[in-house]
């Protein structure tokens, strides 16, 4: 047991080193992504077409295209298509109930006749064949946006000649313990994406909140190859993209582009949603984002480990609390500018007490999204 815990606590300091060191880089890309802002003088001259795959969405769909009916981007050039995925609720009812020309219905269920593991993928697939925009935004059913949105980021992706654009995504978090828990957690892989994608050190993005040019898309062959995994239409589409465009990836940091988006309801769901997004790591092609990923959750395992045989030996106790404090101090600037950006700096009181929460989270979902099941929509994937 001794020489166990000798040997658990070198390989914790080692990967504390390395994962200290990973944590800087992305502080210091972060502060390095230049903020943007919409000019106003900028001339739309692109057609966008927004896409949005919608299922069971009845309570939050109608709010979603509001504030698309507000966008400040010339309507004439903005067609917002959701393509409802086998609902049995009223999302299609209050769909159509939106009369504006540019806002369409597209039922999947209409287009598919086979069970598949990815509806996801196929209705923004279906949506994108209906588009007629040259540009693709996609964002999710429970999103809200600003007005410029869509200015900022079309006006971002001329100025750089963008094939693609990952947007800021902001949780709205209701301040009960796990919508705290979750956003603190989302500001942080958020403060990852900008960083990495500005660094050109791996790609990372988010769904909710994503835009590229239907060339590269059609590109790629779209979702092809990747059609089989029931997540990952967009860290995984991304990853194709930037294989044909790699200077043309593009984090645009401007809070006129923040969307919004709604928390997991309880813990069960968050858990789900978690184990979602671990699921597709294996599928990553991308040697850096696997080195660093890999690299968090051995540093994680290892410190929950100590944590374990404190049990045993107290010793083991004492080195676990000091990386933990460790852990602590290097992350929380880092997450605080990420929070301030989003303008949820308050929450920080709550991050150096959750962190032992994080420490299992992190071990639990990345075992799970390995080995496990999960539950998402109604349906069960392996």
């Amino acid at each position: 047991m001794e020489m166990f815990s000798f040997w658990l606590v070198i390989l914790a300091l080692v990967l504390f080193i390395g994962y200290a060191l990973l944590i800087g880089y992305y502080k210091k890309g972060w502060i390095q992504s230049p903020d943007f802002e919409a000019s106003g003088q900028f001339i739309p001259q692109k057609k966008v077409s927004v896409i949005i795959s919608a299922r069971n969405e009845e309570s939050t769909i109608s709010s979603c295209l509001a504030s698309l009916r507000e966008q400040t981007y010339p309507a004439a050039l903005l067609e917002i298509i959701v393509v409802d995925d086998h609902s049995n609720d009223k999302t299609a009812e209050i769909v159509k109930a939106f009369t504006q020309e540019n806002i369409r219905l597209i039922s999947l269920a209409e287009q598919l006749n086979i069970e598949i593991n990815s509806y996801k993928k196929k209705a923004i697939e279906t949506g994108i064949s209906a588009s007629t925009g040259e540009w693709i935004i996609t964002t999710d059913a429970d999103c809200v946006a600003g007005p410029y949105w869509i200015t900022a980021m079309m006006e971002f992706q001329e100025m750089n000649g963008a094939q693609l654009i990952a947007g800021p995504v902001r949780l709205m978090s209701r301040k009960n313990l796990l919508d705290v828990f979750q956003t603190l957690d989302f500001i942080t892989l958020q403060g990852i994406t900008a960083a990495s994608v500005y660094k050109k050190f791996h790609a990372m993005c988010n769904g909710a909140n994503l835009g590229y040019s239907k060339k590269a898309f059609v590109q790629v062959n779209g979702f092809e190859n990747i059609d089989a995994i029931a997540s990952g239409d967009d860290m995984l589409l991304m990853q194709k993209i930037q294989k044909q465009f790699p200077e043309k990836i593009f984090y645009i940091k401007s809070r006129q582009s923040i969307v919004s988006s709604l928390p997991a309801k309880n813990w069960k769901d968050f858990w789900q949603q978690r184990i979602r997004w671990a699921s597709k790591t294996s599928q990553y092609d991308d040697t850096k984002i696997f080195l660093a990923l890999l690299l968090v959750y051995l540093f994680n395992f290892c410190l929950l480990s100590l944590f374990v045989l404190s049990f045993w030996n107290v010793d083991a106790f004492l080195i676990a609390v000091l990386l933990l404090t460790c852990k602590i101090i290097i992350e929380f600037p880092f997450v605080k500018s990420v929070a301030s950006f989003f303008e949820q700096e308050k929450l920080m009181v709550y991050f150096p007490f959750l962190q032992p929460l994080h420490l299992i989270y992190i071990v639990l979902t990345g075992l799970l999204g390995k080995f496990g099941r999960y539950e998402w929509k109604g349906r069960k994937v392996k």
